[in-house]
């Protein structure tokens, strides 16, 4: 046994077992074979991944600088294939990316892959994307470029095209027990009694009903998605090795999805359970064992006191990263009121939180925007949730008088009320609406809404994260609805093909994109440059005296940057408790501040204390 092997798992080795056997009470055996699993892994680790994972040994907190810029981009439409993306990394380079999400790419049943998150084959690329070759090749690529790549790992569920899942229809109850079986609806109305679903209008229920085989099978997404049984030990140690086949590719970051519903309990709601966190924290340990350069990404979309538990403590951590999804849609509530006291509520909440917690902030992704907001402070101003929600709504798909949104609902639910959104950050924005109306305009007002959004984002502590296409304002893709395969699901609104022949305007100030992408390039540069905004930087906000504009401070080394950011389409008359001689980083001068400043509409301040 390698002896780095066997001093990794020494120094976890009490903790790794005492939690399995939490898990599986009296399974030696199944312990065994799991830490027999992870020696494969090692062994099969290449050199160069080995030698990178000392590195990161060493340096543990190398993710964590106030350089690092990610983008989540989908490998069929940005570049067509995996060799297609290892082609355009100057492009990502040139914006300076140096951390790469490509959207899931593992081979998927055509028609039924929920955006290539209902897995058929953990070891297999889907075919017109490439090979686990090509994947290997990109990766090699990324590291010579400085940079890291992130995927998607489905832990939750498989599709059912999955081979467990054909042998389990084909009636081998080994691969059944791998899932959730019932004979008739007795446990599975006991489990609906209590469980949330997650798409009550597309998919209603948490069961589907196989009529071949006469049972039913937990499918908390789709029915196409069939749940995982993880107090089966099987399934653990095969997604283990899983998990580990594709860090061995070259894989610097594996974002889990859908954690919180990973472990099933009858009788609760299936959500935050303390399983979850053993398992999550399982991983952590095995991944410190085999492939310790590799980050852990949770996808836990809860309220700041039901997210920050997945990064577990000092003395047991489970995941590296999770998303601030709070912030962002909190950021898109503040867009439509113009009002940014929640905002600044939840600013204070996340700030408080220990500085080793990384977010990854964005204000764009592959999924919708849920309008999952603090409605009971929200009510303090008279705004209640089900009314509220439908104004959101009714303002982002445009139908609210004069709103220059444009996007569209997702999982509509009309008896609640409810709904969530889809759309691109620029139409949204309002560039769309400008530059498609009856009588097209310059979108400039929209431009600085863009910039000033992504300065707000690339502000924040901790990673941010670019979606494609929105560095240089892509619109809506509408031609999803003609598309048999997609037009039923709304997202695929902002998962349009990337437009190469619009990104080659973007070093002409003249354009929209010129304007974006520059804008976005010369934000990020300063973020880079600045030590002020450090991950461990003190972050608090200010009162500006306007409701409107939401003033936040970084404290760092002496440095203070004090900064403002106005939602309104008002000029405002603001407060910066801020005096002295200042640097505006944004336009490079050298300003006394008194106090005082009237800030334009859509504009923003980044003003460096100098003196």
């Amino acid at each position: 046994m390698s002896k780095e092997f066997n001093f990794r798992l020494e120094n976890r080795y009490d903790e790794l077992k005492k939690l399995y056997l939490s898990l599986y009470p009296g399974n030696g055996e199944g312990f065994d074979s799991l830490i027999a699993t992870l020696k494969k892994r090692y062994d099969s680790r290449s050199r160069e991944l080995k030698e990178l994972d000392r590195t990161r040994e060493q340096q543990p907190d190398w993710y964590k600088g106030n350089d690092t810029i990610g983008m989540c981009v989908y490998v069929d439409r940005f570049a067509g294939t995996l060799n297609g993306v290892k082609e355009k990394l100057g492009y990502l380079s040139e914006l300076h990316i140096n951390y790469l999400h490509l959207m899931p790419f593992l081979d998927t049943e055509k028609g039924k892959s929920d955006g290539g998150y209902a897995v058929s084959d953990f070891r297999k690329v889907r075919p017109d994307l490439g090979t686990m070759a090509d994947l290997e090749a990109l990766t090699a690529a990324c590291r010579m470029r400085g940079m890291s790549v992130c995927m998607d790992f489905v832990m939750n569920h498989t599709s059912e095209a999955h081979e467990w899942a054909r042998k389990a229809r084909e009636g081998d109850k080994e691969y059944q027990d791998c899932y959730f079986f019932y004979d008739d609806r007795e446990v599975p109305d006991r489990y609906d009694s209590m469980v949330p679903q997650v798409f009550p209008t597309t998919a209603p229920g948490n069961f589907t009903y196989l009529e071949e085989l006469d049972k039913y099978v937990m499918t908390q997404f789709y029915p196409y998605q069939w749940d995982l049984n993880y107090a089966n030990p099987k399934v653990l140690e095969a997604m283990t090795d899983n998990l580990l086949y594709l860090a061995n590719k070259g894989i610097d970051i594996i974002r889990i999805d859908a954690v919180p519903y990973i472990w099933k309990q009858l009788g609760t709601d299936c959500r935050n359970l303390p399983e979850v966190h053993s398992i999550v924290r399982m991983v952590r340990l095995v991944c410190e064992i085999v492939c310790p350069g590799v980050l852990l990404l949770g996808e836990v979309v809860m309220a700041p006191e039901k997210l920050a538990p997945y990064f577990g403590d000092t003395d047991a951590p489970e995941c590296h990263m999770l998303y601030n999804a709070t912030t962002m849609c909190t950021t898109w509530h503040t867009v439509a009121t113009k009002d940014i006291r929640l905002l600044k509520h939840q600013t204070d909440i996340v700030s408080a939180l220990p500085k080793d917690e990384i977010f990854l902030n964005y204000l764009r992704c592959h999924d919708d925007i849920g309008w999952g907001l603090d409605y009971p402070y929200l009510r303090s101003f008279g705004m209640e949730e089900v009314p509220h929600k439908a104004f959101l709504n009714a303002f982002f798909t445009g139908e609210f008088p004069d709103s220059y949104a444009r996007g569209e609902r997702y999982n509509d639910d009309p008896a609640l009320g409810d709904a969530r959104l889809c759309g691109t950050t620029a139409s949204l924005l309002g560039v769309e609406t400008a530059e498609k109306s009856v009588y097209p305009y310059f979108p400039k007002a929209a431009i600085e809404r863009v910039l000033m959004l992504h300065a707000y984002l690339l502000s924040q502590s901790g990673i941010p994260i670019l979606y494609y296409g929105d560095e240089i304002g892509m619109l809506n893709d509408y031609s999803y609805h003609d598309d048999t395969d997609t037009r039923d699901d709304s997202r695929y609104l902002h998962r349009g093909n990337f437009q190469w022949n619009q990104a080659e305007l973007r070093n002409r100030p003249d354009t929209r994109q010129g304007m974006i992408y520059q804008g976005i390039r010369r934000l990020i540069e300063i973020r880079q440059r600045e030590s002020i905004f450090s991950a461990k930087a003190i972050v608090q906000t200010y009162d500006t005296g306007s409701d409107s504009v939401l003033g936040v401070k970084r404290y760092y080394d002496d440095q203070i940057l004090t900064m403002a950011y106005n939602f309104s389409d008002q000029w405002q008359q603001i407060h910066l408790n801020a005096y002295g001689s200042h640097t505006d980083l944004i336009n490079k001068g050298d300003i006394f501040l008194s106090g005082e400043w009237k800030l334009p509409p859509y504009h923003f301040l980044w003003l460096l204390q100098t003196g």
